[in-house]
């Protein structure tokens, strides 16, 4: 067995994985060998036999890893939760299972969190493999009006009104240290333990996608404040979960649908939702279809 982290170590890192495939050890290999971390708390949504095979003797051979298995697929904030409520740690990271953190990237946040007024929540800074800066990391307020934009591709007809109605930020210049932003993406990000009970976690309504965008909200309504780390950098990979496309878009359409009429609180808004909610699925559904159409390979997921 592999000594356990020191008591120094305050950081439960928790992953929730189903069917992510060879991604998910390769980020097991650099969690578990970090200084910061106390604990890996792995909720299995699902996985083939070899790799529950391979996650038992994983688990077997470090001390600090602990694999929650055996429930089924409960959805990525269901999971979430089942994570949190095991850890122990002060801070709560958060981490997809095909999300490889650079040095220094946990510390990072964690120290930046420190600073923080409570109940405070800090985002990574998301990059391809190849660098850039993904989609998702950085984004704005999530409206009914900027959703539709977006997903109409509209953009350019609303230049003229700055980040009224912009959601995806990942275009801007890159700031020098970390910023206050209203959303950024669940693949990874940290909060405290304590501030992440007060907030009753994650929305179990949502059951993949869009839930990030929602914890960023409440958080932001209790009076914390959510902050992007640019210099606290993850490699995404993305689409590596053996997940139909179809069944993560009509998810996230109907996490969008369900957002809107969570946090608007006037009924004509709640009104409007419900009158575009088949629209806002349908696009979302006919995204994918559209990408096999063209020839095209799925991206990594981003929500809007």
């Amino acid at each position: 067995m592999t000594t356990a982290p020191t008591p120094e170590a305050e950081i439960s890192v928790v992953i929730v994985t189903y069917y992510a495939g060879p991604s998910l050890f390769d980020t097991l290999a650099v969690i578990l060998e970090s200084p910061e971390v106390r604990e890996v708390i792995l909720v299995n949504n699902g996985s083939s036999q070899a790799d529950l095979a391979a996650l038992q003797k994983a688990e077997a051979h470090h001390d600090h890893l602990r694999l929650i298995s055996g429930h089924g697929n409960v959805g990525f904030a269901a999971g979430c939760n089942r994570g949190a409520k095991a850890a122990q740690g002060t801070f709560l990271m958060f981490l997809n299972p095909d999300a490889i953190p650079k040095p220094e990237a946990l510390k990072r946040l964690r120290d930046e969190c420190m600073k923080m007024a409570r109940p405070a929540l800090v985002g990574a800074r998301i990059l391809h493999p190849d660098g850039r800066e993904q989609r998702g990391g950085r984004r704005g307020e999530l409206t009914l009006l900027g959703a539709m934009v977006v997903m109409l591709r509209l953009g350019r007809f609303f230049e003229s009104t700055g980040h009224r109605f912009k959601i995806h930020r990942e275009d801007e210049p890159l700031p020098k240290g970390p910023v206050d932003m209203p959303t950024i993406s669940g693949a990874a990000f940290m909060i405290r333990a304590a501030d992440y009970r007060d907030l009753c976690g994650m929305d179990e309504g949502f059951f993949f996608h869009v839930d990030d965008f929602d914890l960023c909200r409440r958080v932001r309504d209790a009076g914390g404040r959510v902050r992007f780390h640019p210099l606290a950098e993850v490699t995404h990979l993305g689409a590596t979960s053996a997940v139909s496309p179809l069944f993560v878009e009509w998810h996230k359409g109907k996490g969008l649908v369900r957002f809107f009429l969570k946090h608007t609180r006037s009924p004509l808004g709640k009104l409007a939702a419900l009158a575009l909610a088949p629209l806002i699925i349908g696009l979302s559904v006919a995204r994918p279809l559209v990408r096999r159409a063209l020839g095209r390979k799925t991206p990594p997921p981003s929500t809007a």
